[in-house]
């Protein structure tokens, strides 16, 4: 549709974009590049423009890039890593999850390109869905599984961060230290109000800190390839041999399945690169910025985490169980100190600690918008109040402080013991994989039309996505085994699958409520535009009427 197709006109103080032509497809909205507004395009969707577009491309990359946060997410989950394989789990289980990531990669950039909207993932699981089936996928097994994935990032993200303090505490009083977890909780939860403060900030701010954190993030990367190689002694050195092919067995898992588990490491360091789809209404040029900065974060970070992981396997010496029980409490800040030295250790982790807290930064505000979309569309509890800009910053506020609120309560698993913890790292996996493989099956399976974005793999599309899909699900059952094996105990299971499971529960119950069930009322993305007579699909005319604020009753 031409810009001369969508219509300003004043309303009071706001300004609603009017829509005429609502059978306009994907691929015309992109014909005629940059005279076709993303405002355009995004009311071809059903959705007026709320936000400011501050987000250029290098900052539409960076809220992916530092919400993966490279060394210091390799640095929390190294101890997922080490007792599953030590070195070969380090080098090849990341190698292998990164080339099967960036299956994934590409087919959530080009979904992106085709419908750049905050809502994303349960936006296209309604378009490309069976009718049948469209409702309960969208609300339960996408929209919940995407906030369930976001909401435990963040906080297996804070708490990995508090952790990483409370490392350094331990470090700079002589290892004389010992954190409760009540005390790291306390940390964690004061990393969440700080989190939500940044999160929300304008829009503008927002965004010109992603510059900084790519830089920081990429000058931390290239800082640790070259000074820990020349700071650590010799005799903490590895040969080659080592490096690529020692194995370490903790675990009790045969050695196999170790390796495999030891896949938890990579998958959750590189996480949550949809991110750019949940700014895509802040972003400009977003039907090429979103899938871009998708694609070019999981390779960026594949290639460079590889080397990063790589030196650490040269550099962390073979006595790796002295590095897992040390009373500093986190490996890699074991590593660092056997190799710079106290002082050495302190200044490299407080680098560490602060790219990680603007990992958190950036993960509350791609889970917020993400919120705010699905409260849109009238699909959580409190979806009037969640559903709020505010006027002077104009972002969602209520969004994040919700999202905030949600992550506090779920680090309580932390007092549940050790396997809790791994828990909140399995639940982000499991709950993002979830919402990723809906959509990308939907679009080949629900028999609907597809209108590629400027961003198209073309036929090999249908390849990437199934390899994408059972990459996914394997490792959503990977996730969920116990650390350990043997009958399972209160201290020794994963909760990640009950937690999981209860979430969905709640949802499905949520859903089938008598009466004001969402079955009764969710008729999936609503219309925001005056003068839009319907949706459907981005080729379609929508034939369903809309139940406005049924779920606030």
């Amino acid at each position: 549709m031409p810009p001369s197709a969508a219509k300003e006109k004043a309303s009071g103080s706001a300004v609603v974009v009017e829509v005429t032509d609502v059978e306009r497809t994907g691929q015309q909205a992109y014909e005629g590049g940059c005279t076709t507004s993303d405002e355009a395009v995004l009311a071809a969707l059903g959705y007026r423009q709320e936000f400011k577009r501050e987000f250029n491309l290098l900052e539409v990359f960076g809220i992916s890039f530092s919400n993966i946060g490279l060394f210091p997410s390799i640095a929390s989950v190294l101890v997922f890593a080490i007792p599953y394989g030590g070195p070969v789990a380090l080098v090849w289980g990341w190698a292998v999850c990164s080339f099967f990531l960036m299956f994934v990669a590409l087919a959530i950039a080009e979904l992106g390109s085709a419908a750049p909207t905050a809502g994303g993932l349960y936006y296209w699981t309604w378009t490309y869905a069976t009718p049948r089936w469209r409702k309960v996928l969208a609300w339960i097994f996408t929209s919940t599984s995407n906030s369930v994935g976001f909401v435990a990032g963040l906080a297996s993200i804070d708490w990995g961060c508090a952790v990483q303090i409370m490392a350094g505490v331990s470090i700079g009083t002589n290892e004389s230290f010992t954190p409760t977890t009540g005390q790291i909780f306390a940390v964690y939860a004061a990393l969440l109000v700080c989190h939500s403060v940044i999160g929300s900030l304008a829009t503008s701010v927002i965004a010109r800190l992603q510059g900084v954190c790519v830089a920081l993030n990429v000058l931390l990367c290239v800082a640790i390839i070259i000074a820990l190689p020349v700071a650590t002694p010799k005799e903490r050195m590895n040969s080659a041999s080592y490096a690529f092919g020692g194995f370490l067995n903790f675990c009790g898992w045969p050695n196999g399945f170790a390796f495999i588990l030891s896949f938890l490491a990579p998958l959750w360091t590189i996480g949550g690169f949809d991110a750019p789809v949940h700014i895509s209404e802040e972003a400009a040029n977003a039907s090429t910025a979103v899938p871009w900065a998708i694609a070019s974060t999981v390779g960026i970070a594949g290639v460079l985490g590889l080397i990063v992981n790589i030196v650490i396997a040269f550099c962390m010496g073979t006595d790796l169980e002295t590095i897992m029980d040390n009373p500093i409490g986190q490996p890699m800040a074991t590593i660092l100190f056997n190799s710079f030295g106290r002082k050495g250790a302190l200044i490299i982790w407080a680098v560490v600690v602060f790219v990680q807290f603007f990992m958190g930064s950036s993960t509350l505000t791609a889970a917020s918008r993400q919120i705010f979309a699905f409260a849109r569309d009238r699909g959580l509890p409190c979806s009037r109040w969640i559903y709020t800009v505010n006027k002077h910053t104009q972002t969602p506020v209520n969004a994040v402080w919700a999202c905030a609120f949600v992550a506090l309560l779920l680090g309580l698993l932390s007092f549940a013991g050790a396997s809790a913890n791994s828990a909140i790292f399995s639940l982000g996996i499991a709950g993002q994989f979830t919402a990723f493989s809906i959509p990308i099956a939907s679009r080949f399976l629900g028999g609907k039309e597809w209108t590629p974005g400027p961003f198209t793999l073309g036929r090999f599309g249908l390849p990437v996505a199934a390899v994408a899909v059972a990459w996914m699900v394997f490792a959503t059952v990977i996730v969920a085994f116990p650390a350990a094996p043997g009958p399972p105990t209160a201290a020794s299971m994963n909760y990640m699958a009950i937690v999981f499971l209860a979430a969905v529960a709640l949802c499905l119950a949520h859903y089938h409520f008598p009466v004001y069930g969402g079955k009764y009322w969710f008729n999936g993305p609503q219309v925001t535009l005056e003068g839009h007579v319907g949706r459907d699909s981005m080729s379609e005319k929508h034939t369903e009427g809309v139940i406005d604020g049924a779920s606030d009753a």
